[in-house]
């Protein structure tokens, strides 16, 4: 009786779900306006064979799986340092590390621009040593975008892993110690499996996200450096052509949903092993 009671408090919300989200995005991706499901598998099937779509695809999984390596390989060890942290400014840090996540996106993609620029820091300090006689072009390259969505995601990646390393009790690292283990070997063959929860949340996140992320490629790319969410809006936005885009958004969905099979994969292997 009581768990038909609580199944029933699922209906409303999976009501919602299911209307609100699920019904439109099945539309869009294979419905959209004046468009059939036909001609979009027929534009998805030119985009598999299409060089130009390719190159688009493959510059948007590599720039995202080297956005995700950066950030949970930057993220993890800084979560791992607070959370096993006595310092009664751990409380104070963590939140610094967060605090990027309150800012708007476009505000810290803007931010990329000036440092980035041709009269940027970045160009002026090399001019300024010597090393280079002009400014190099840095802007609207994918050294830029990568930066920019590492800056973006990185706080993401920190909370998530902070939340699983946070569950680990501390004890079995002085167990792993007490037996002979290195700190570096506690933290590869104790803590790093046994957050490995955290590491797939903090993996498939970020992966979403660097590959659906419009604002940071469009101004940190520029044309010549178009990721399928910038291609995206290109489609819908400007040329209205609705079949390419629900193929473009089909892609999009079936990379998202096969990195976090990947991810969930590889975590489960790392958590049993």
């Amino acid at each position: 009786m009581h768990s038909r009671k609580s199944a029933l408090l699922l209906v409303p919300g999976l009501a919602f779900l299911l209307v609100g989200f699920l019904v439109p995005t099945l539309l869009m991706l294979f419905s959209p306006p004046g468009t059939g499901a036909t001609e979009v598998f027929a534009r998805l099937g030119q985009m598999l064979t299409d060089p130009y779509d390719l190159r688009i695809i493959w510059r948007t999984v590599r720039l995202g799986l080297i956005v995700t390596a950066l950030c949970v390989g930057l993220g993890f060890p800084i979560a791992y340092l607070l959370a096993r942290s006595t310092s009664r400014w751990a409380g104070v840090l963590l939140a610094l590390a967060i605090f990027p996540l309150l800012l708007s996106n476009v505000v810290r993609t803007f931010g990329w621009l000036v440092i980035l620029g041709a009269n940027g820091a970045v160009g002026q300090a090399l001019v300024g040593t010597g090393l280079v006689d002009r400014a190099p072009q840095l802007l609207y390259t994918e050294l830029a975008i990568v930066l920019g969505l590492t800056q973006l995601f990185l706080p993401l990646a920190v909370i998530s892993c902070y939340s699983a390393v946070a569950q680990v009790d501390p004890g079995l690292d002085e167990a792993a110690r007490g037996l002979g283990a290195s700190r570096i070997r506690t933290f590869w063959s104790v803590v790093v499996p046994l957050s490995s929860p955290g590491i797939v949340v903090a993996a498939t996140l970020v992966f979403a996200g660097a590959v659906t992320a419009y604002t940071t490629p469009y101004l940190l790319g520029g044309s010549g450096q178009r990721m399928l969410a910038t291609q995206l809006y290109a489609y819908s936005g400007v040329t209205v052509d609705w079949a390419s885009a629900s193929a473009t958004a089909l892609v999009m969905t079936v990379l998202v949903f096969l990195v976090s099979g990947l991810s969930s994969a590889f975590g489960r292997k790392g958590a049993t092993a």
